[in-house]
């Protein structure tokens, strides 16, 4: 593969991307006014508005909205203070509308289908498609929200070795960043929730998503061949008008996309501010870095890891996030762990001391200390509030996540 012009070797930058849902100040329930808020900030109706280094664009229900970088950037640390100063900006805009933004990975609250409102303007053809096909009224669709991590490669070779690391890493991802414990007022029995039923959402067609974790393919032909070819064939007898017949309808934890030359990693849930999204967010980077480095095994012996092994250890890591008892000692061994057994969040304590540079050490020192400690937000959220928590209890703790957003400070209960 060529090296096209102006595209990124592995880990100069990142590209980040975070959806927030807008909530009522008042009553803190989903309120689907986006678009008023893009027509607010850039004084028409469209699907977005960009500024020098950010940008906010719509998402298929009309309570979300995204902030992204506009272009790659390498300093994590700055892009945290990016995305912090486009909280503060929206929320201006939201507050005449009488709405605020609210993080996490999902409403605990929401009832999708009595408050879902999908996009109605431009593109909606592609989201009646979306809708007619899998029926997009349940949580899978309008009731999650994530942080994905867009890390570059320049050619086949580079793809290859982010490829195979990225999928070793993915299992692991909710023991840091779950934040999805609860759905219309119950415990769900995952504290990545959001999880669950994102790998269920098409299950009409099942290539869209495969196993979550991506089949092992290591350069653009045979991404191709496995992966995107089977999913537009088996996506086809649903779709005549080809409306879906893009790199972005797979729906796989970590996606290729080739038309930007990155790997989209999507199974980190929204965290409560964006000091502790972009902390996880160094951490996750270093350890792929490591892995790509050959630190532990070898390029060969990490592709050859198959997908529905890792996905078993995904599932248990989706339901306990940071107290799973990892007990395969041969995927502990790829991340360098000598023991038999560990709980997954004493795997990325020594993913931080063994991978983390000393940057990144020092930037996010604090928020790295509380989400290693004391585990990511679900389980902070269930420290607060139990398995049980009352209706009032879960509006509170919405104000909370709000202010926590607003604040861009961790929840500390």
């Amino acid at each position: 593969m060529v090296r096209p012009k102006n595209y990124w070797r592995l880990f100069e930058v990142h590209g980040i991307e975070t959806e927030y849902m807008i909530v009522g100040r008042a009553d803190r329930a989903v309120m689907p006014v986006a678009d008023k808020l893009i027509a607010a900030a850039c004084g028409r109706k469209a699907g977005g508005v960009d500024f020098a280094e950010a940008g906010w664009s719509k998402e298929l229900a009309l309570h979300l909205i995204e902030v992204k970088t506009l272009a790659p950037h390498p300093d994590l640390g700055y892009a945290a203070g990016l995305f912090a100063r486009q909280v503060r900006r929206i929320n201006e805009l939201l507050a005449p509308l009488g709405g605020v933004l609210m993080p996490g990975g999902a409403h605990p609250l929401m009832n999708p289908a009595r408050e879902a409102v999908l996009w109605p303007h431009e593109d909606r053809e592609i989201y009646a498609a979306y809708d007619r096909i899998f029926g997009c009224s349940g949580h899978g669709w309008t009731n999650l929200q994530s942080v994905q991590l867009n890390l570059p490669f320049a050619d086949d070779d580079e793809f290859a070795r982010l490829h195979a690391a990225v999928r070793l890493v993915l299992p692991l991802l909710p023991a840091l960043a779950a934040a999805s414990p609860y759905f219309e007022g119950r415990f769900c029995g995952f504290l990545a929730g959001r999880l669950d039923y994102y790998r269920r959402n098409q299950v009409r067609v099942p290539a869209v998503a495969g196993h979550v974790i991506p089949e092992r393919a290591f350069s653009r032909s045979a991404y191709q061949e496995r992966i995107l070819e089977p999913m537009y064939a088996a996506i086809a007898p649903w779709d005549p008008a080809g409306l879906l017949q893009e790199e972005w309808l797979n729906s796989r934890g970590a996606i290729a996309r080739f038309d930007r030359m990155a790997i989209e990693i999507r199974l980190m849930d929204a965290q409560e501010c964006p000091e502790a999204d972009f902390a996880a967010l160094a951490l996750v980077t270093a350890a792929v870095r490591a892995l790509v480095e050959e630190r532990w095994i070898s390029l060969n012996e990490q592709m050859a890891w198959p997908e529905e092994r890792l996905e078993s250890i995904l599932l248990e890591v989706m339901r306990e996030a940071d107290t799973t008892v990892i007990r395969d000692a041969e995927y502990l061994r790829i991340l360098g762990c000598p023991a038999k057994e560990m709980r997954a969040l004493e795997v990325w304590r020594h993913l931080a001391e063994s991978s983390l540079r000393e940057p990144e050490r020092a930037r996010f020192r604090e928020p790295l200390r509380v989400i290693l400690e004391r585990g990511p937000l679900a389980r902070r959220m269930i420290q607060a509030l139990g398995m049980q928590p009352s209706r009032e209890d879960l509006v509170e703790m919405c104000r909370t996540l709000s202010a926590c957003l607003a604040g861009n400070r961790l929840l500390l209960p």
